[in-house]
């Protein structure tokens, strides 16, 4: 199984070409400001329904892993982090590049990304199969609980507005209700209109709420009047790698650090490379034995930020595949892409769908290798992509996307389900509603409802068996301890907002 899943990406000579096309397509939306990796997936999608597992979800690896380390290019040339996880980047790789060293900058963060997603690649074999193995006895009863835990996630997601939050991630579960019912097929939400009978599809969903949004967001504020946002620094040469073998020896300790700190923060659900980058830069600094430098350009700040943010996808990765949990926006389309393809995430999947985890372990080396080549090599061409207004991509997108939905069953109701679900995520931004809620309900609210009808269907509609039962009533638990610590995070940091307004 393990030969089949790695031949299955390094062997095959098609899938070698589209994961090569995934870390291009993800490195370009990593560092256009406004296209995130988590859009690329989006996109990426429909084009991915009709190849096999294993080929679709390294595609979809190396999107991501394109899309992180793409960020960097934007944000020590334009001072622009072309994602979330690249913000820390910006405050040393910036100063930098204005000393003359961009390409040290770019040297700098392109090697460390590749290293962090190596360093995290490593953690996600050696964790992964003893955290499975100890899953392996689950059953709907610890399925059911693992979803409890997992909707937790929205409180985390939607610390600054907790009301906000719930309410989207309540109707994320509202459209997973539409169709038929698990176990009895009882009509839900159909109107009559047999094309609801199975749902809305999980692509037209993802696509919909996180690339039509953004398209139509992007439409709403053309006329506007652009803002100057910096000049692109062009003027760049990298001799070698950047730097030296001396500065790299003495960012061993940075790297390894930081490494630890982007798995650790994406393992623990709702924290994501966003945060991992940030934290990472807070803390070497603070172990730093000249703190004062940092935001002056030096590189051990991009260093800590892009070997974090990097790391974090394979520490992502883990509890997405070992127990079905989704720990950000990415790694929720990422879930949605696998049960679309009918793998189902869990302890089990070693067993069922060995060769798809060990077509994601190849892809992941293959894409940061890629990464560092195309990076490399390609750097001239990048800066020129960030100079091609949004209008000219985004309605290039904008068809993309709705051909990959109409090719999901050849019917125009998923071009319409699109559009629909492009309105709502358009709707939800507008309202300054987190986006993260309504794809975790949406995705979770299937598992959660076909293994709680399923364990009351075995304990005869006794409900006291999640609790009676040790690793069910253990995530119960854990469960409601997530809650009240992160209800406790957001009272003190409204009480903290209160009290500077009222100084």
């Amino acid at each position: 199984m393990i030969a089949e899943g790695l031949a299955s990406v390094l062997m095959n000579p098609i899938c070698i070409i589209w994961v090569f096309i995934g870390t291009l397509v993800g490195i370009v939306f990593g560092c256009i400001p406004g296209l995130t990796a988590t859009m690329a997936i989006a996109m990426f999608l429909p084009v991915t329904y009709n190849m096999a597992a294993t080929q679709g979800i390294s595609v979809l690896t190396a999107l991501y892993i394109g899309g992180i380390s793409g960020g960097l290019i934007s944000a020590i040339l334009l001072n622009i982090p072309g994602t979330p996880a690249s913000i820390a980047t910006c405050l040393d790789g910036h100063p930098l590049a204005k000393k003359g060293l961009a390409g040290k900058a770019l040297g700098v963060g392109i090697v460390f990304s590749f290293l962090g997603t190596m360093i995290s690649l490593l953690a996600l074999v050696l964790i992964s199969p003893p955290l499975a193995s100890i899953a392996i006895k689950f059953g709907p009863f610890e399925y059911f609980s693992i979803t409890i835990f997992s909707l937790t996630l929205i409180i985390t997601l939607s610390s600054q507005n907790l009301v906000k939050g719930i309410m989207t991630g309540v109707l994320g579960l509202v459209f997973a209700t539409v169709g038929l019912a698990p176990v009895d097929s009882v009509e839900r939400y159909t109107f009559g209109n047999p094309n609801l009978n199975n749902g809305f599809d999980i692509l037209t969903v993802l696509v919909g709420a996180f690339a039509i949004s953004e398209i139509i967001l992007a439409a709403e504020t053309a006329h506007a009047k652009k803002q100057n946002q910096g000049t692109i620094l062009t003027d760049f040469t990298i001799h070698g790698f950047g730097f030296s073998f001396a500065e790299f020896k003495s960012q061993i300790v940075n790297m390894f650090r930081s490494s630890f700190i982007g798995i650790l923060l994406g393992i623990l659900p709702g924290i994501g490379s966003g945060t991992s980058n940030m934290l990472s830069y807070s803390i070497a600094k603070s172990q730093s034995k000249y703190p004062e430098k940092f935001g002056t350009g030096i590189i051990d700040g991009i260093v800590a930020s892009e070997t974090a943010n990097n790391a974090t996808i394979g520490g992502t990765i883990i509890p997405l595949l070992t127990l079905g949990i989704p720990g950000d926006s990415t790694s929720a389309l990422l879930l949605g892409a696998l049960i679309m393809k009918g793998v189902q995430p869990g302890p089990l999947i070693f067993e069922q769908n060995g060769q798809v985890v060990y077509a994601i372990y190849a892809a992941m080396a293959l894409a940061s290798f890629f990464m560092l080549g195309i990076m490399f090599f390609g750097l001239r061409g990048f800066v020129r992509i960030l100079k091609i207004p949004g209008y000219l991509l985004l309605p290039l997108v904008f068809v993309l996307c709705t051909v990959g939905a109409y090719g999901i069953n050849n019917q125009l109701f998923d071009c319409y389900s699109l559009l629909f679900f492009g309105f709502v995520g358009y709707l939800l931004e507008k309202g300054k509603y987190p986006m993260t809620p309504l794809i975790l309900g949406f995705v979770l609210g299937n598992i959660m409802e076909l293994n709680l009808r399923s364990s009351l269907s075995y304990s005869m509609g006794d409900y006291s068996v999640f609790f009676t039962r040790p690793m069910s009533c253990t995530f119960l638990v854990l469960a409601a301890v997530s809650i009240v610590i992160n209800l406790y995070v957001v009272y003190r940091s409204r009480k903290k907002d209160a009290q500077k307004k009222s100084v």
